[in-house]
C-alpha cells in the first residue's frame, strides 16, 4: 500500500535538456572539440579515472541530462540507446529484461550500482534484471564494452554496465515530480539534499504503479493486463574528515510484478495466468578516501554488500523463493608518480551466497597507465582471481589512445574476460536425466577480444564521425545438457562486429546524431545465436531550448533475430517524441509521445510490447 500512495498524485514524464550532451557522452565517435566539457568526462569504471579520450576501450556514457532529454524511465531504455548494446525484455513493466553487449550473453555482463556488483547471485545464469531499475536516481551510466575482468573480475565478459547514482548538490534544495500516462500509469518522486564544508547528504524516493499491458501478447488472444509497481529509496551522504573523506549510501528497491503463464502450445510458450513476482533488492556501500604524499597517493577503502529476496505466486500461492546476497571488500591504491605515469595496485574479497551455498574469490591486480607525449596515452593491466571452487584465473589488458590533431583519434584496446561459474551451476542436477550429482569439474568461461576504432571531426566542430571494429571468441560456456541432466562446459562463440556514430549541430538550436551497429554472433557449429539482431541503431533529432521550449524526437529500430533457434522475431521500428516546457527556473510541464505510428511488434516471441501510449506531468525544483 506504500508503494502505491508513494506513486500516486502522478501527471507524466520526460524533462528534456539540451541534446548536444548526449552525442558528446559516447566516446565511439561522439566526441566534439567545440564543447569544452568533452574531455574532461571521466570514466570512473576504468579505475584509473581516465577522461573519454586516455581510455583506448570502447566505452559509451549515458547522463542523467541525456536521460531527461529522451524521456526514459527506466534504465534498461537508456542503455539501450549505445550502439553494441541489445536489449530483450518479456513483456513491458516489469517484464525480466536482459542486457547483452556485442552479442555476448545477458549473463556475461557485469552491472555495477556505485562499485557494488549487483548480477543477481540465486538465477542460474548469475545476470542481472534490469526491469525494475527506475532512471530517478541515477547521475550516469557508463557501458564498458569487451571483456573487463581485469578491472572488475568475474561475469564482465562481454563488458560492464557500471550505474552511479546521484550526488548532492551544493546548498540546500531538492525536485518533486509527478505524472500520469497511458495504461493508467502513475510515476511520481521527491528528493532533498544539500552539501558544504563539512559534508553532504541526499534523500529522495520515486515510485510507479501501472494497470501495464498483458506480458503474452494481446493479439495472441491474451486479454489480461499485468500490474506493476515499485518503490525505490535513496539515501546517500559524505562527510570531509580532515584530509580524508568517507562516504555511504543505501539503494533500495521493492516491486512486485505480474506476469503470465508457460504454455507448450503457445506462440513463445506463454499465456495469460495469475502469476505474480514479489521482488526486494539493496544496494549499499561505504567508502574511505585517504590521500596522501600531497593528494599524490588516493588510498580507498571500499566495502560493498548487495542482497535480492524474490518470492513467486501462482494463484495466490507461494511456488517459488530465493534469497542471496553479495559482499565485497576492496582496497586500490593509486599513486601519480609524475604528469606521465600513474600506478593502482589493489585487492579485494568477495563472498556470495545463495540457499545455503556460499563462493569467495580473492583478488590481486596492478593497472598502469603512461603518456610518452602529450598526444598518447597507453593503459596496460593484470589481475589474478582465486576462486573458493574451480581455482585461479588470470587476465590481462592492455590499451592506447592516440589524438595526432585535433580532428583524428585512434584507439585501440586487447583484454580478457571471465566467468566464474554460479552457485546454481556448481551445484543442481536432474535426476530424471540419471544424474546423481552436480558436475564438479565445471571451469570458468573465458574471452578475448580486441577492439579498433577512428574519430574524425570536421575543422569547425559541427559534425563528428566514430567507427569501432570488433571481434571476440569466448570458450567453454556453459549450458545445461539436458541428456546429462548437468551443466557442462560446451560450448564456442565469436562475435564481430562494427559500430558506427555520427553527429552534426545542423543550426545552433538542432542536433542530429546516429548510431549503427552490426554484429553477427555464431557458436562453434556456424549458428547464428538467438536474441541478437545482426542490425540495430537510432537516429535522434534534439531541439536545445528555443525561449521555453525544448524537445527531441528518437528513432530505434532493431533487425530481425533469431529466437529459440528455429523462430524469427520480425524487425522494428518505433519513434518516441518528447517535449518541456520551462515556465521559471522552478516549473516546467512536459510531454511524450511513446510508438507514435503505433508500431505491432515484439521484443521475444510471445512477448507483447506497448502499442501507441504517452504521459504528462510536471515537476519542481527547488
Amino acid at each position: 500500500m506504500f508503494k502505491k500512495t508513494l506513486a500516486l498524485g502522478a501527471v507524466s514524464v520526460s524533462a528534456l535538456v539540451s541534446f548536444p550532451q548526449l552525442a558528446l557522452s559516447q566516446s565511439e565517435g561522439s566526441d566534439k572539440p567545440y564543447d569544452e566539457d568533452v574531455d574532461v568526462i571521466v570514466v570512473e569504471a576504468t579505475r584509473l579515472n581516465q577522461t573519454a579520450s586516455e581510455i583506448g576501450s570502447s566505452v559509451s556514457v549515458i547522463t542523467s541530462d541525456d536521460i531527461e532529454l529522451l524521456g526514459f524511465d527506466f534504465a534498461l531504455d537508456a542503455i539501450a540507446s549505445a550502439p553494441g548494446v541489445t536489449i530483450n525484455q518479456n513483456g513491458s513493466f516489469g517484464g525480466s529484461a536482459s542486457v547483452r553487449i556485442r552479442g555476448a550473453s545477458s549473463e556475461q555482463t557485469l552491472v555495477l550500482i556505485d562499485g557494488v556488483q549487483v548480477n543477481d547471485p540465486t538465477s542460474p545464469g548469475g545476470g542481472f534484471n534490469f526491469a525494475r531499475l527506475d532512471t530517478e536516481q541515477i547521475e550516469r551510466i557508463e557501458v564498458l564494452k569487451g571483456p573487463q575482468s581485469t578491472l572488475w573480475g568475474t561475469d564482465a565478459i562481454g563488458g560492464v554496465v557500471s550505474i552511479i547514482t546521484k550526488k548532492p548538490d551544493q546548498g540546500i534544495g531538492g525536485t518533486a515530480f509527478s505524472e500520469y500516462g497511458s495504461f493508467n500509469t502513475y510515476r511520481g518522486g521527491a528528493s532533498v539534499g544539500g552539501a558544504n564544508d563539512i559534508g553532504d547528504f541526499r534523500l529522495a524516493a520515486s515510485g510507479l504503479i501501472t494497470d501495464g499491458i498483458s506480458k503474452a501478447d494481446e493479439d495472441n488472444g491474451n486479454p489480461e493486463e499485468d500490474a506493476f509497481d515499485s518503490v525505490t529509496l535513496s539515501a546517500k551522504g559524505g562527510l570531509n574528515i580532515g584530509f580524508a573523506r568517507l562516504d555511504g549510501n543505501i539503494l533500495w528497491t521493492d516491486a512486485s510484478s505480474e506476469f503470465d503463464s508457460f504454455s507448450g502450445g503457445a506462440q513463445g510458450s506463454v499465456t495469460d495466468g495469475d502469476e505474480v513476482s514479489e521482488t526486494e533488492e539493496l544496494n549499499a556501500n561505504i567508502t574511505l578516501k585517504i590521500p596522501l604524499f600531497g593528494d599524490r597517493l588516493e588510498n580507498q577503502l571500499f566495502w560493498g554488500y548487495s542482497d535480492i529476496m524474490r518470492e513467486n505466486f501462482t494463484n495466490g500461492l507461494p511456488s517459488f523463493d530465493a534469497e542471496g546476497d553479495r559482499m565485497v571488500f576492496r582496497y586500490q591504491g593509486t599513486l601519480e608518480i609524475d604528469q606521465r605515469n600513474t600506478l593502482a595496485l589493489g585487492a579485494e574479497h568477495e563472498d556470495t551466497t545463495s540457499r545455503d551455498e556460499d563462493n569467495s574469490i580473492s583478488s590481486f591486480f596492478g593497472l598502469y597507465e603512461v603518456k610518452p607525449v602529450d598526444m598518447l596515452t597507453l593503459t596496460g593491466g593484470v589481475r589474478v582471481d582465486d576462486h573458493s571452487t574451480f581455482g585461479t584465473e588470470t587476465t590481462g589488458r592492455v590499451a592506447a589512445a592516440l589524438m595526432p590533431t585535433d580532428f583524428l583519434g585512434l584507439r585501440a584496446s586487447w583484454g580478457q574476460g571471465f566467468k566464474a561459474p554460479t552457485i546454481f551451476q556448481l551445484t543442481f542436477f536432474s535426476t530424471f536425466s540419471g544424474a546423481t550429482a552436480p558436475n564438479v569439474d565445471l571451469q570458468p568461461e573465458t574471452s578475448e577480444a580486441f577492439d579498433v576504432g577512428v574519430d574524425l571531426y570536421t575543422p569547425d566542430g559541427r559534425a563528428s564521425l566514430g567507427m569501432t571494429y570488433f571481434n571476440q571468441e569466448t570458450e567453454n560456456q556453459i549450458d545445461f545438457i539436458s541428456a546429462l541432466g548437468t551443466y557442462q562446459n560446451i560450448l564456442f562463440v565469436e562475435s564481430q562486429g562494427i559500430e558506427v556514430s555520427a553527429s552534426f549541430a545542423a543550426t545552433d538550436w538542432l542536433t542530429i546524431t546516429a548510431d549503427y551497429a552490426f554484429i553477427e554472433s555464431k557458436d562453434g557449429d556456424g549458428v547464428k545465436l538467438d536474441r541478437v539482431p545482426k542490425h540495430s541503431g537510432d537516429v535522434r533529432f534534439a531541439i536545445d531550448p528555443v525561449g521555453p521550449w525544448s524537445g527531441a524526437v528518437l528513432v530505434r529500430h532493431n533487425g530481425n533475430e533469431q529466437d529459440r533457434g528455429v523462430n524469427k522475431v520480425d524487425d522494428w521500428t518505433r519513434v518516441d517524441v518528447n517535449a518541456r516546457y520551462q515556465f521559471n527556473e522552478t516549473v516546467a510541464v512536459f510531454g511524450r509521445i511513446e510508438n507514435l505510428f503505433d508500431a505491432n511488434y515484439q521484443q521475444i516471441l510471445g512477448y507483447g510490447t506497448p502499442r501507441l501510449s504517452g504521459s504528462a506531468g510536471v515537476r519542481l525544483n527547488y
